[in-house]
């Protein structure tokens, strides 16, 4: 039983997160932090929340677990508020999407409660944000990667580990690196992918009419394009590095596809086209 769970940033990760513990009954109470008191207010009237404080150190007061649940670039900002607040027993954990970054700036300003740091990653999301987009069973069979550093408590991260599978949560660990190379591919890549195809087409004259007829295919692959644009801005500058370098292999597969169509070459587009067929069927199913 976390007996205070403090939530930095109430959204859709944080709300179903404590909307699971809450359902599990592992959990006793749950204070939120955010910048929109009305986001908040409605944490506290739909059940997501007991109570929510103005400030951070408030907020963090004699907590068992705190989730910073905050886009990457504001992590530093976070970090440094919670820091003279949290007392030596207090659990810490994040939930961003690349792991290196966070890792680098906790170390700079978490200081000796680097030990009580436990970075994570939930698998699992939609494009909706805001308290009430959240759901208890969100986590439900998903995976949840965690990548204690060497400074990490074995009983801090056996407290995160626990609270995730308390939400059905399946979970992995690896280090900050490797998580950040294999979700570039997985999901940063996807996500720039969705968002470029749509800032592309809204740029055409007859745009209005392209979303219009928009087949089930088109809103599939573009749904991500509903994210947020901050956190994903966030991804970007975080997970540069790597993300850059696939994005570049994309593109070269695009100029194949591109030279392949230009010279009419139906034995090469199908080779590509088969073969990809082939990959995901075999890798993640026909689904």
């Amino acid at each position: 039983m976390i007996e205070k769970l403090a939530i930095i940033g109430v959204g859709l990760i944080g709300s179903s997160l404590a909307l699971a513990l809450r359902e599990a009954n592992a959990v006793n109470r749950v204070t939120g932090f955010g910048r929109n008191r009305s986001n908040l207010e409605k944490g506290v009237e739909i059940g997501v929340l007991d109570d929510f404080e103005t400030s951070i150190a408030e907020t963090v007061k004699d907590a068992d677990v705190i989730v910073v649940a905050v886009p990457l670039g504001a992590m530093g900002q976070v970090f440094a508020e919670l820091q003279p607040a949290v007392n030596e027993r207090t659990v810490i954990t994040d939930v961003g999407s690349a792991k290196g970054s966070v890792v680098e700036v906790a170390d700079k300003i978490l200081g000796p409660l680097m030990r009580r740091f436990v970075p994570g990653h939930p698998i699992a999301g939609t494009e909706k944000s805001g308290v009430e987009a959240g759901f208890a069973s969100l986590y439900q069979n998903r995976r949840v990667i965690l990548t204690p550093t060497e400074a990490t408590d074995e009983d801090a991260t056996e407290v995160i580990e626990n609270m995730w599978k308390s939400c059905g949560a399946v979970i992995e660990y690896t280090t900050a690196q490797h998580h950040d190379k294999v979700l570039a591919a997985t999901s940063h890549l996807p996500h720039m992918l969705a968002y470029a195809l749509v800032h592309q087409l809204s740029n055409l004259n007859d745009h209005e009419e392209i979303f219009r007829y928009a087949s089930g295919g088109f809103r599939d692959f573009t749904r991500i394009a509903s994210s947020d644009p901050v956190m994903w801005r966030d991804v970007c500058i975080a997970n540069g590095d790597v993300l850059v370098k696939l994005i570049e292999q994309y593109q070269q597969e695009l100029n194949q596809i591109t030279a392949a169509i230009k010279s009419e070459d139906a034995d090469e587009l199908l080779r590509l086209f088969g073969r990809a067929k082939s990959e995901r069927d075999s890798l993640i199913g026909n689904c």
